[in-house]
């Protein structure tokens, strides 16, 4: 082995131009395997973040107005949400595994003992902080205790600490909404979010539901007391694969119509309201779900593309090994047949030549992975956009560079190698360059 590599060096060596131009198209087909897919995966990575920030996979309802003639309603009646809708979806889907009931308010007046603010405020259910990732910096989450008893306790986001707190720990202080004191028991994280329906959560407060529908319920005048906002739902996980499938089967969704977990929502209320179930106006909602399985439809299309792009780069350049490689044989002919005359085997001269090629592969394949780790090391070194979490090399990315590059050492070697080892022993000594 030891002779091998020092062979294998000394022809690299002895044909430098050849031997680097050769070895550019390996170390630049395994660095675009590794920079391709690894940009790949930052850009998946990164908008599953900002996803993340403001819900994994939520169904956000809203009221909306009926476009469709049902039963004795004529079309344009208004349909308002309510408590009960949200506790109807809770018992009756079989689709969602998490829904919460939202009452959002603007214009109410909040003061604390160093400033004011005028943020826009939301009375939840509990489980909204889970559908909706409302993690703190510092204090504790709302409990069920504190909805059913309607507790004037709040948690306020990261800018409204900053405006009604400056840089004071909020936790346990007091705050006066419309003159009505609230203490604060949260204060949340800041959060990169780029989605919204009332504004970015570090710009809001969060009150329980049980408190807001005592101290600021809605009052339009088709408002009750048990009128809601918006229902904020997330389906199981194995709906949103199912989305996956039906997505990788079909090529696309179509938004119109909605996905299976909105239907089921509209069905469900279409019955209590008395609209068509068809009817996508009376109660419209936005599926995150649904945009986050095109997305990743989308980055496994262009991931597939560049896989494409970098492995035909890598072919060309085992081409060039094979290439190389036939030059080498040419070139040593007379060695070849010294070699068998002295007793060599065509397995150890095939071997020779398989090797040769094989090393000079995997050589520069090692170089382009280190070239490309290299790379994606100096970019990550740069600012990121929000949707983008960096240059992401995974364990599978260099499985899939040293398996392609494998089998191209393999195709490219073997060949010349054969040539080399079917040659007769007299025929090559009288070969004359």
């Amino acid at each position: 082995m030891r002779e091998l590599l020092a062979q294998t060096l000394s022809n690299l060596l002895a044909n430098k131009l050849r031997s680097f131009l050769t070895m550019f198209g390996i170390i630049w087909g395994v660095t675009s395997i590794v920079l391709l897919s690894a940009m790949g995966e930052g850009f998946q990575r990164g908008n599953a973040k900002v996803l993340n920030e403001f819900g994994r996979n939520i169904v956000i309802v809203f009221p909306g107005r009926t476009s469709m003639q049902a039963g004795g309603e004529r079309a344009g009646t208004p349909v308002r949400l309510t408590v009960e809708d949200a506790m109807a979806l809770r018992q009756e889907s079989k689709l969602l595994e998490y829904v919460a009931a939202e009452i959002t308010r603007g214009g109410i007046k909040v003061r604390s003992a160093f400033n004011a603010a005028s943020p826009g405020v939301s009375g939840i259910w509990p489980v909204y902080q889970k559908i909706r990732t409302i993690e703190l910096e510092r204090g504790r989450l709302f409990t069920d205790a504190d909805d059913e008893e309607a507790r004037r306790v709040a948690i306020i986001g990261y800018d409204v600490s900053k405006q009604l707190f400056a840089d004071r720990d909020p936790v346990g202080a007091q705050v006066m909404l419309n003159g009505i004191p609230y203490t604060v028991i949260g204060k949340m994280r800041r959060k990169d979010q780029d989605s919204s329906y009332t504004g970015p959560d570090n710009g809001r407060i969060f009150l329980t539901h049980g408190a807001t529908r005592k101290d600021f319920p809605l009052s339009g005048p088709l408002d009750t007391p048990d009128t809601l906002s918006t229902i904020i739902c997330s389906p199981y996980d194995h709906v949103v694969e199912e989305l996956n499938r039906i997505v990788d089967a079909e090529g696309t969704i179509n938004f119109e119509r909605g996905g299976p977990v909105d239907q089921e929502i509209r069905a469900i209320l279409a019955r209590r309201h008395g609209f068509d179930p068809k009817d996508n106006e009376a109660a419209p909602t936005w599926n995150t779900a649904m945009e986050s399985v095109m997305f990743r439809k989308m980055i496994k299309s262009m991931r597939e593309f560049f896989l494409i792009v970098s492995v035909i780069t890598l072919a060309l350049g085992g081409i060039g090994v094979m290439n190389i490689m036939l030059i080498a044989v040419r070139e040593r002919t007379k060695e070849i047949g010294i070699r068998k005359a002295l007793g060599a085997t065509s397995r150890n001269i095939q071997w020779l030549f398989f090797s040769e090629g094989l090393f000079l592969t995997l050589l520069s394949g090692m170089i382009g992975l280190g070239v490309g780790t290299g790379l994606c090391a100096l970019v990550n070194l740069l600012p990121m956009p929000e949707r983008f979490s960096g240059m992401t090399i995974t364990w599978q990315v260099a499985v899939l560079a040293i398996g392609a590059l494998s089998l191209v050492g393999v195709l490219a070697s073997t060949y010349p190698a054969r040539r080399a080892a079917e040659m007769m022993p007299i025929e090559a000594l009288r070969y004359e360059m």
